[in-house]
């Protein structure tokens, strides 16, 4: 697995391609343990019915207390139902819109444009459209988790940073 790090004022950035792990973590020494995010691949296929040179994914993603995501976008679309947690989520470029409730029954909690910060709660969903520009952190004390559903240009890797 090819794994690319870029430093992002003062944390590391671990990923690779589309899928695989991504991880945020202190560059300090004095830190006892790294402060990380990860994402792991749990179903992908390539070009679903009506949505050739895409790749549908599912994966789960898990912010740990303090852990930041740096600036990034997406080269598609992508759903993230906050499972546990409470996720703060600014948007920089764009829109994306908090969702709460089943899909078929789900109600706008907030519509987010950019310069608007706002924390999703446990049971909340974000609507991400690409390109938006976004970060967010895990500013509790329990971990944040994450199931992502994306709709990616093939061979893209899942986040773009900015």
């Amino acid at each position: 697995m090819k794994r690319l790090l870029v430093p992002v004022a003062g944390l590391v950035l671990i990923g690779s391609g589309f899928g695989a792990g991504i991880a945020v973590s202190s560059a300090s020494a004095d830190d006892p343990a790294p402060v990380t995010v990860t994402r792991q691949s749990l179903a992908e296929v390539a070009a679903p019915p009506g949505a050739p040179k895409r790749t549908l994914g599912l994966s789960k993603v898990t912010v740990m207390p303090g852990s930041q995501l740096a600036s990034h976008h997406h080269p598609g679309a992508q759903l993230g139902y906050i499972a546990e947690g409470a996720l703060t989520y600014t948007v920089e470029s764009g829109s994306a819109v908090v969702m709460s409730g089943p899909g078929d029954d789900a109600k706008v909690v907030k519509r987010l444009k950019a310069g608007m910060t706002y924390r999703v709660k446990a049971g909340q969903w974000l609507r991400e459209e690409q390109g938006e520009v976004h970060h967010a952190r895990n500013a509790g004390t329990v971990p944040i988790l994450i199931y992502l559903a994306t709709l990616f240009k093939t061979g893209k890797p899942a986040a773009i940073p900015d």
